[in-house]
């Protein structure tokens, strides 16, 4: 009976290993290109833009302007100088683990992707996020990361 135990432990475990093996690559990506951030980058102010290395541009855009948390928002991403197939919006937390939420836009026309996302609320009164925005492309996955700060309703959003 302690054999039978033990093949299944294992046959679990290797099951497991094989699993976590096949979901690594959709949680952390491998990126050909990473656009440098912008600390002067404020999406509440309006559209962010964001120039390649080697060539290219995406510009990023949430509304509303305030991104309000548990909330719709619309996510628009616009690309030039590279043949965009699809674009997703990677969210996470800067400083804490907030979970697997990545956004698929759809295509509006060529170099043109909107859809519709959302942020999930933190016990912190204030959150700073990473947004990645994810081109698939020809040349590989390309990434522009844009940071914002979400707050809880009543809450002022504190000065940088």
């Amino acid at each position: 009976m302690n054999k039978l135990w033990i093949a299944v432990m294992l046959l679990f475990l290797l099951l497991a290993a094989v699993a976590v093996y096949k979901v690594m690559p959709l949680l952390n990506p491998e990126v050909a290109r990473v656009a440098p951030l912008d600390p002067a980058c404020d999406l509440r102010a309006g559209p962010c833009s964001s120039d390649l290395p080697g060539g290219g541009r995406v510009t990023f855009a949430i509304s509303p302007a305030e991104i309000p948390v548990v909330k719709p928002l619309t996510l628009d991403v616009k690309v030039e100088g590279i043949p965009a197939d699809s674009v997703e919006i990677d969210f996470q937390g800067v400083d804490m683990n907030m979970g697997f939420n990545r956004p698929r836009l759809s295509r509006l026309s060529q170099g043109h992707f909107s859809g519709p996302g959302m942020i999930p609320v933190c016990v912190r009164d204030a959150m700073e996020w990473e947004a990645r925005v994810l081109v698939a492309s020809d040349d590989g996955l390309i990434a522009a990361p844009y940071r914002f700060i979400t707050v809880k309703p009543g809450v002022e959003l504190p000065t940088r």
